[in-house]
């Protein structure tokens, strides 16, 4: 009898925003769900750490080719500092490196808060996925190597102090953009204010237009294991993630030509639509071409000519 053909999976297209529970990695979700959907190809659009819950961007299938834009766009996030101790890892699973008896007031927290938002230097936690000399860091401060993780910009659209339910917790909500980590902002607000502190609580409540109105929990999905059509009626359009890219509509005959890696000739009124949106999104030459609101490829427009860089087949 020959050899049995290896079951590769169903092709499924999309994205999920699902709300992972605490204790869970991202890597983990992903398992769980390309088993649950059967699909060919899976992956996550932003690691979200296993203490932390929220909203985890899954792209399935095609959209997989439009994990970065997911990576890219902003995000917000709620948290709780825990005042008195720093740890290692400045979340509540690493080991207390520092002890300190200040609390700062709600006035010299909102008064610091400002120094935190806008274009800023920020040193990632030694803690997190960065590669150092091709290692990541988090390998390297588990086997107790000395290293430094040189600085570098991230933007903070906004920072707030919501809540303090007493001296020793502080309760914030953060939108950034891309490679900024909270943990980094607990370090760093700590230090300024002359205080210890470390990340006791931490929760993304939204990934560009994923947020709790377009989400599910792992446990609902769990739930819908045998019902497959309820399961792919939860995926969002691959476009989700591409909301802030110039989108093109095009005929069949354009759309057949992309699919074969072929660049297109524009006419006039597509070409003016495109440079007024790409305006509007502050985009470049990046556009986004649609037959029958399906995507076609993600590509450049450049003298009047559209041409392909990521083709899906849908």
């Amino acid at each position: 009898m020959g050899r049995q053909r290896k079951r590769k999976g169903d092709p499924v297209h999309g994205w999920l925003a699902v709300d992972k529970p605490v204790d869970v990695s991202s890597t983990r979700v992903v398992g769980i769900l390309k088993r649950l959907y059967n699909a060919q190809k899976a992956g996550h659009g932003g690691t979200l750490d296993p203490l932390a819950d929220g909203i985890l961007p899954i792209a399935f299938g095609e959209a997989t080719k439009t994990a970065q834009w997911a990576m890219d766009c902003d995000k917000e996030y709620v948290f709780t500092i825990e005042w008195g101790n720093s740890t290692a890892s400045q979340d509540k699973e690493g080991e207390v490196v520092a002890t300190s008896d200040v609390r700062p007031t709600r006035e010299q927290i909102e008064a610091a808060l400002p120094d935190f938002i806008g274009d800023i230097q920020q040193v990632p936690p030694k803690y997190s996925a960065i590669k150092v000399d091709g290692e990541r860091a988090y390998d390297l401060a588990r086997d107790g190597e000395a290293f430094e993780i040189p600085s570098r910009e991230v933007t903070v659209y906004e920072a707030e102090l919501v809540n303090m339910a007493d001296a020793d917790h502080a309760t914030f909500r953060v939108v950034s953009g891309k490679g900024f980590y909270i943990r980094a902002l607990a370090r760093d607000l700590a230090i300024a204010l002359g205080a210890e502190g470390h990340v006791s609580q931490l929760r993304r409540t939204r990934v560009g237009a994923m947020d709790a109105s377009n989400s599910i929990t792992l446990a609902a999905l769990e739930n819908l294991a045998e019902d497959k059509d309820a399961l792919l009626g939860k995926l969002l359009p691959l476009e989700t993630v591409l909301d802030d890219v110039p989108q093109i509509e095009i005929d069949a005959s354009d759309a057949a030509a992309l699919k074969q890696g072929r660049e297109i000739v524009l006419l006039p009124h597509l070409v003016e639509q495109w440079r007024s949106d790409a305006e509007r999104f502050d985009s470049d030459r990046l556009a986004l071409t649609q037959n029958d609101s399906k995507a076609v490829a993600l590509g450049e427009v450049r003298a009047g000519r559209f041409q392909p860089k990521k083709v899906f087949q849908l």
